[in-house]
């Protein structure tokens, strides 16, 4: 009896074991796809930014590439926001004083016609 459950103990050992197997198989390729996928990303997002920047077909893009290229995106980005900003405060300089000349050719229109 002692023999039999020793072997039902392996045997359901062995089934793990091969379980394992099978999972760290599973894993392994899905590690493999997940890297694929993230070199032909990195690649998608420097031809996106730059076609010039994705370099050589074939080669790999660095992370390095894709940080600076990500990088260099965002403070172009800031630096429109900034333009954009200053543009919106000078529009608005610009049509307050329209808005005061307008009020005052108005003022002298009136003057004009009081004296006539």
């Amino acid at each position: 009896q002692a023999a039999e459950e020793l072997e039902e103990a392996c045997a359901r050992r062995e089934e793990q074991l091969r379980e394992m197997g099978r999972r760290e198989r599973l894993l392994q390729a899905d590690a493999g796809r997940a890297r694929e996928q993230l070199e032909s990303f990195k690649t998608q997002v420097l031809q996106a930014c730059s076609p010039a920047a994705a370099g050589v077909a074939g080669k790999g893009v660095t992370e390095q590439q894709v940080m600076e290229k990500v990088r260099q995106i965002s403070d172009e980005n800031q630096q429109s926001h900034e333009r954009e900003k200053s543009l919106q405060e000078e529009l608005s300089s610009r049509i307050s004083k329209e808005k005061e000349v307008s009020e005052n050719v108005e003022v002298l229109k009136k003057s004009l016609q009081e004296l006539q």
